[in-house]
């Protein structure tokens, strides 16, 4: 139900340190909580910190959704932010300070235009430049932007799925308006058809930006000079045997010791209609995987390792890599899946290789909506569901694994409906959630009665329905499930007030 974000018996346990484990390898996401946004959708999602406060943006058609971030995770909608023409999405989204201003880089897809926002005091946005695609430039259908700081002045990079793709540089200016420095023209050398991930890595005082091609699957790096120009220094193209580049999507990187890594994860086009989109449609599928490249001392791509999708990982469709955390010569990342609808996080080591750890059914596919956030000592990751019907973003909190033990989650939902609902109404809302188990088989048993207290302590709630999960992604399945907003629809106008509660225990 709507208001299941009360549980507030499993939020409690998060906190404890009962049966936590300090190991790295032992890390999962939980879910802190979720609220609903005026976009029909979320396609992006990132944060900023701002005077002590931090920002939650969601993007998606039409808008922007703010949220102020608490230290527990807890979002709290501060209002909204119409886009150009009310287009959107608002696919590429970075925060930054431009010499003492804070900004909000907007890559408006549909509008074919960067915009730039001021973040004020409250966190809320003010526009100040609007920059529409040209000839020369390649904004259309613009979806990544990538800040870039060097001695003298900061540059936004952008790439896109325009017809005639390819890389932009754009001085930002202290207002933030953007000056356009140089354009390079997508070619068979150098992939950058459809940029949906870039990077920067500064090495030895210079600067190198890494770009995935969704279209021409393959990665490229580039050397960007002081003055925001850049050129290209190698290009490592798909195979068929063991690279994972074939809709090449995300693209991060972290140092570990003197070690320099770029991490790419892709959509492969498998999971795409082969007619329209996807502009090569001779591709051989051979699996999925996350693939790591070392950097070397000319800043160029070398393939270094594999983590190849099997039948204990979720990376099927990822479209977000996160970095959590960076500690002891060691990286953890989150990445996204919009095919598995997951998050699985994985460990990074300063060798370069990458090994599984947790994964959480979010119940949700994350179409590029995943942004990692920190606050003090606590990582937390922020997650968007690109459903029209879910119109959620949600907060995870990434800590030790919670040893269970053999115990299941029980899910209390006491109700009453309003006065003026009828008899004929309240039989068919209960018809509607038994029926519930047969629609979500995660739920392992669920049943429900009348009220039959004689204390006069049930605030009015007429019925209770107790939902008993497994385990916590069975609980993010239900809660997330077409099935389950599609119930919410429907018996909410009847509802007159509900009270939900969560706890583990001995079967």
């Amino acid at each position: 139900m709507n208001s299941i974000k009360t549980s507030i018996a499993f939020f409690a346990l998060l906190l404890s340190p009962i049966c936590w484990s300090q190991n790295t390898d032992d890390l999962m996401p939980y879910l802190q909580d979720f609220k609903s946004v005026s976009a029909n959708n979320i396609v992006t999602v990132t944060s900023y910190e701002k005077d002590g406060n931090h920002y939650a943006y969601a993007g998606g058609f039409g808008g922007i959704d703010i949220f102020s971030l608490d230290k527990a995770g807890k979002l709290t909608p501060i209002g909204t932010q119409a886009l150009y023409k009310k287009e959107g999405p608002a696919r590429g989204m970075v925060a930054d300070n431009i010499n003492g201003t804070d900004f909000l880089f907007v890559a408006n897809k549909h509008g074919n235009a960067i915009e730039t926002f001021k973040i004020l005091d409250d966190g809320l946005l003010e526009q100040v430049s609007l920059t529409m695609d040209t000839d020369e430039t390649h904004l259309g259908i613009a979806i990544t932007l990538q800040v870039v700081h060097m001695k003298q002045a900061s540059y936004l990079f952008v790439g896109g799925l325009e017809e005639t793709p390819g890389l932009s540089s754009f001085k930002i200016e202290n207002d933030g308006k953007l000056s356009h420095v140089q354009s390079v023209k997508d070619d068979e050398e150098i992939y950058t058809d459809g940029i949906i991930g870039m990077f920067i890595h500064k090495i030895k005082g210079k600067t190198f930006l890494y770009t995935g091609g969704f279209q021409d699957n393959g990665v490229s790096s580039f050397r960007v000079y002081d003055n925001g120009t850049f050129k290209n220094i190698n290009n490592i193209g798909d195979n068929t045997t063991d690279r994972y580049l074939t809709g090449a999507y995300p693209v991060t990187g972290v140092q570990l010791g003197d070690n320099y890594y770029v991490v790419v994860g892709h959509r492969h086009h498998k999971y795409y209609e082969r007619n329209g989109f996807i502009k090569r449609t001779d591709f051989t599928y051979h699996g999925d995987g996350v693939s790591v490249f070392k950097i070397n001392r000319k800043g160029a791509l070398v393939p270094h390792f594999v983590l190849k999708d099997d039948e204990s990982t979720k990376l099927q469709g990822q479209t977000r890599i996160e970095i959590v955390s960076v500690k002891n010569n060691e990286a953890v990342l989150a990445v996204g899946t919009r095919d598995d609808a997951s998050i699985q996080l994985i460990k990074l080591d300063e060798n370069g290789t990458l090994t599984p750890l947790n994964y959480l059914e979010t119940g949700f596919s994350i179409y590029y909506g995943l942004r990692s956030h920190q606050i003090d000592d606590t990582s937390f990751l922020i997650a968007g569901s690109n459903r029209f019907d879910l119109k959620k973003v949600a907060t995870y909190k990434v800590a030790p694994k919670i040893d269970r033990g053999k115990k299941v989650l029980r899910h209390i939902v006491n109700l009453k409906y309003k006065d003026e609902a009828t008899e004929a109404q309240v039989n068919e809302a209960v018809k509607a959630f038994e029926n519930i188990k047969n629609e979500i088989p995660e739920i392992k048993d669920l049943e429900w009665g009348v009220n039959d207290s004689k204390e006069g302590a049930s605030k009015g709630l007429t019925h209770t329905f107790t939902l008993t999960f497994n385990d916590d992604h069975g609980r993010e399945i239900y809660l997330f499930h077409e099935a389950h907003i599609a119930l919410v629809n429907k018996i909410g106008p009847i509802i007159g007030d509900v009270l939900v509660m969560d706890y583990w225990t001995e079967e």
